[in-house]
């Protein structure tokens, strides 16, 4: 049930969070849910391969790397989403950023 949660949760967060960003654009809050579902799957499956790759740059920039890495599955999942429209690599790094904090929030309060 935890999970289904943080799902609805980060949906609703994400199209929040759409709204103050110009270049992202979720189409309604059902289109959101399927992000972050689709989120969720990327971030577990290609993710570890995409930092497990990238590891010498990430500890060159300390870490910064990792920001680029959550900035390129969100492309991903705006190539996989016909609801879900990201434009600008600093939009879609910024985006990342301010929703992988407040899914860190939601984790942390949901469980």
């Amino acid at each position: 049930m935890g999970f289904i949660l943080k799902i609805i949760i980060t949906g609703i967060v994400a199209f929040f969070l759409a709204q103050f960003f110009p270049g992202v654009s979720i189409d309604g809050i059902g289109s959101a849910i399927i992000l972050a579902l689709v989120l969720a799957l990327l971030n577990a499956v290609v993710r570890p391969i995409l930092v497990m790759l990238t590891i010498p740059i990430t500890f060159l920039t300390l870490g910064l790397f990792l920001l680029v890495i959550n900035a390129l599955i969100l492309y991903l999942a705006d190539f996989l989403l016909d609801g879900f429209e990201i434009t600008g690599l600093i939009t879609a790094i910024l985006f990342s950023l301010v929703l992988s904090i407040v899914t860190s929030i939601i984790d942390s309060v949901v469980g």
